[in-house]
């Protein structure tokens, strides 16, 4: 079941197992440590999107941003996540063209794992600026629109 919401309106459970996926894929799984709750999550306008089980188990999630200090009002997507056991059955393919019918026609920014350059461009997204590293980790600016 895909499902969106601010997380003030969401189950408390809902976002700390959310949270909990984000924190085993990208702290633990690729040996980033860093602060994934940034604070981002509670502000205006924010989005978390995410995929469930039947249990309430995230299968994977995605986190839209208003960029609204941006010239063109621009959205961002980022914390793309799949739990290991749902990837490859196309669960952030769908929560990621939820998330960018969810933006509504503005533009879109996200900052991609180099390696998934070529996923997201199967959605529109093309590569706005230069490789950089992140926590280790190749990363590419892209932009929707």
């Amino acid at each position: 079941m895909l499902r969106s919401a601010h997380v003030s309106e969401m189950p408390p459970a809902a976002f700390y197992r959310l949270a909990a996926l984000r924190q085993t894929v990208f702290v633990v799984e690729q040996n980033c440590v860093y602060l994934d709750l940034d604070g981002r999550d509670l502000e205006e306008g924010s989005v978390q999107l995410w995929a469930e089980d039947a249990d309430g188990a995230i299968a994977a999630t995605v986190r839209i941003l208003d960029e609204g200090a941006a010239p063109d009002g621009a959205r961002s997507i980022g914390r793309v996540v799949t739990a290991p056991a749902w990837r490859g059955r196309g669960v952030a393919a769908a929560l990621l063209e939820a998330a960018i019918r969810q933006c509504g026609g503005r533009p879109i920014e996200l900052h991609a794992q180099s390696h998934l350059v070529d996923w997201y461009a199967r959605f529109g997204f093309a590569s706005a600026g230069d490789e950089y590293l992140e926590d280790g980790i190749p990363h590419t600016p892209m932009r929707l629109g």
